[in-house]
């Protein structure tokens, strides 16, 4: 294993003369996690290291023999959901997690399976979860895998066999929480967050006992009801000052479902915290206030759960401009004086460098286009917002950009430190913010967002669906966190692409929603290498060694939220890729070919329109507030889940209505919505999709004259 200079110093500065040795232990320890970014040989945390750097000194791969590179092995998955997943490597097993939580071990080199678990979550569970039933990643304590399963579960499983030693369920199962984020563990202590502010939760933290589950403590990130919390902390007790109304019967939000970072040596545990619930302020926090400590970065001690500081990104967030986003710490010189950094590129659009021992605000740029603000006030730290961009407050619809997808959603970032350059993978895409008037939640079923998702839509005219295709992009952008500047970016088709590797051969490594991966020269964004993995690709890759041969993986398998919710566009090409589940293992010299696979889809041949225009008003409401959450805007459906419009049920009421109805396909994510919607409304969704399927049939068969194809067919 070569270990690079800054490597051995790190080694070094921890008093680990055995770094090399350790490595190849089994067991991990404060010591060596802390240690973890000298430890090039594995993957031993989320984000390679506590300061979630995703870079890795390994130079075996480099911009001069990536040429080189080929597969050596993959894996078919038994899910073709979304695989968001980060791998860990031990002494030569790659571990990784797959959509519904389920987690699989492989030899790194051959491919040979070890073994697997299943947790086996409850398929009526997926309506709980706003962006498909992924699941993000594990963290490794002593000889044991700590999993957060899709229903709220913290699994302890045996490292060697994959055998489940405790579980312990850390959400209350009767309102809507799910866990797709990875844990971490700081000093036996696994620390875990949850989802669910889209349906109406109160978000939290927790720390867990790595031994045997217990509750060590319990971190809030907004106030409950006033005699919910006995005695209520102060740094909540400071909070409830910034709400208004009974923002509790919501909620509130501010759930912690992705980003995590450690600083060994202040001790200091940096959170981001998520949007409001519902969305729409006027409804969460009538006559405003800042809504702490909602779309924040908080620091907190690991120990106890005792609150430091926070830096609010996004005061009286209306948008779902959440800063749960990648966070990464790293020592920058700026003015001539080195600073500890707290680095995040949060959906608002703008990229923070944070002093991260005090929270101070050191600088603060927009990354991609923004509308929302006409910058960020340096001496308060506060967005100048456009007061047009308050739809909540105008009662008018606005039109944002970044939107509520942000101009950067969970997919990590990674920073190389001999370019001090951050790669994030960026996202252009506008969002309609249509107010609803007299809105009222729904405890049962559908996202509580306090907005008519059926109003923005997307139209069917050909020409507005085109132009927004055209308006929506993706890109993989390099830039300088001291100067604030963008160095270089690499243009991608669409907006939903692959998390990010960095290494020490110069390479950035990612993979994107039109199946390429692909290796980037870390200095300019040359294209130097790629690979055509047959579907979309959003996970981030790791890169590892066994017997002393370099080896990338990444997961592929398109989802997420992107292709499930309410954005109706495909990814940059004309037909979307097949969805299929695979780990992929490259290495130089590797020679393995993938089998050749090819879309197939039912053809769009629904059944005559007989409905109403009641009847369609009716459904398109009903159908952006209650099903487009997972079979997207419009009835445009995606390769990830079934696509409405071509779906045999279209044919048959009572088919339809066992289904949507009765919760007939339950087992498979598709529950009954009798808790919100009645018989009379269920057909009404019926009669909107033919009303849709029909009008895209007629696109499609012009289009076809043509000798090409409408956007979204």
């Amino acid at each position: 294993m070569k270990l690079s200079h800054w490597a051995v110093a790190a080694c070094a500065a921890l008093a680990l003369a055995g770094c090399k040795e350790r490595a190849a232990e089994g067991g991990i320890d404060a010591d060596r996690l802390a240690a973890a970014a000298a430890d090039s040989a594995n993957w031993i945390t989320y984000g390679r290291d506590y300061a979630e750097q995703r870079y890795s000194p390994l130079d075996q791969i480099s911009t001069e023999t990536v040429g080189e590179l080929g597969l050596v092995w993959f894996a078919d998955l038994d899910t073709a959901r979304g695989q968001e997943g980060t791998p860990l490597v031990f002494d030569g097993t790659i571990y990784i997690t797959t959509g519904w939580s389920k987690v699989k071990a492989y030899d790194g080199a051959t491919g040979e399976p070890l073994w697997q678990y299943d947790p086996e979550v409850p398929g009526e569970i997926a309506p709980k979860a706003c962006c498909d039933v992924v699941n993000r990643g594990m963290a490794a304590w002593g000889d044991r895998l700590y999993l957060g399963t899709l229903d709220g579960r913290l699994v302890a499983l045996d490292r060697n066999s994959g055998e489940e030693v405790w579980s312990k369920l850390t959400v209350d199962p009767d309102k809507p929480y799910t866990i797709t984020g990875a844990p971490r563990v700081i000093d036996g202590k696994v620390i875990i967050g949850n989802s669910g502010a889209e349906f109406g939760v109160r978000g939290y933290i927790t720390a867990y006992d790595a031994e045997d589950g217990e509750e060590l403590w319990r971190f809030f990130t907004v106030p409950g009801a006033p005699d919910e919390d006995d005695p209520e902390p102060e740094y909540l007790a400071k909070a409830r000052g910034t709400w208004n109304g009974e923002f509790w019967e919501h909620g509130g939000g501010g759930t912690v479902w992705d980003a995590m970072a450690y600083d060994p040596e202040l001790d200091l545990l940096y959170i981001g915290t998520g949007n409001g619930s519902p969305w729409n302020q006027a409804y969460r926090s009538p006559g405003g206030g800042d809504n702490l400590y909602l779309s924040s970065i908080v620091a907190i001690r690991p120990d106890s759960g005792e609150y430091v500081w926070h830096y609010q990104t996004t005061p009286a967030d209306t948008w779902d401009f959440t800063a749960t986003q990648h966070i990464m710490l790293a020592d920058l010189t700026i003015d001539g004086r080195e600073r500890k950094v707290l680095m995040q590129a949060p959906k608002n659009g703008f990229f923070y460098v944070l002093d991260r021992a005090t929270g101070e605000l050191i600088s603060a740029d927009n990354y991609v286009p923004q509308n929302w603000t006409s910058g960020i006030d340096m001496a308060t730290g506060r967005p100048i917002v456009n007061p047009q961009a308050r739809y909540d407050r105008t009662g008018q619809p606005f039109i944002g950009t970044p939107g509520a997808g942000g101009g950067h959603s969970w997919h990590p970032m990674a920073f190389h430190p001999g370019e001090g350059l951050v790669y994030i993978p960026a996202i252009e895409a506008a969002f309609p913010y249509f107010p609803e008037a007299a809105w009222k939640p729904d405890p049962n079923r559908g996202m509580n967002t306090g907005l008519d998702l059926s109003a923005g839509a997307m139209p069917a005219d050909p020409a507005a669906r085109e132009a927004a295709i055209a308006a929506t992009k993706g890109a993989l952008i390099a830039w300088d966190p001291v100067t604030q500047q963008e160095r270089w970016r690499v243009p991608h088709a669409g907006p939903w692409n692959g998390g990010l590797l960095a290494t020490g051969g110069g390479l950035v490594f990612q993979g994107t929603g039109q199946g390429q991966f692909a290796a980037y020269s870390a200095a300019e964004g040359r294209q130097l290498w790629s690979f055509a993995a047959g579907t979309g690709i959003i996970a981030p890759p790791v890169t590892y060694t066994v017997n002393g041969e370099q080896y990338v993986a990444v997961l592929a398998g398109y989802g997420g939220v992107w292709p499930l919710s309410p954005s109706g566009l495909l990814s940059g090409q004309e037909r979307p890729l097949p969805n299929l589940g695979r780990l992929l293992v490259f290495k130089l010299g590797g020679t393995a070919t993938l089998p050749a696979v090819s879309a197939s889809e039912r053809p769009l041949d629904p059944p005559p329109f007989r409905g109403t225009d009641a009847q369609v008003a009716s459904g398109s409401y009903n159908f952006g507030r209650y099903c487009s959450q997972c079979h997207n805007d419009a009835a445009v459906g995606s390769t990830v889940l079934p696509d409405l419009r071509r779906s045999a049920a279209l044919e048959n009421r009572d088919t339809w209505m066992a289904i949507v109805h009765d919760g007939a396909l339950k087992d498979n994510g598709m529950v009954s919505f009798a808790p919100s919607l009645s018989r009379d409304e269920i057909e009404a969704i019926r009669q909107y999709v033919i009303k849709r399927a029909n009008e895209d049939k007629a696109l499609e068969t012009r289009a076809s004259s043509r000798g090409g194809a409408p956007p979204g067919a």
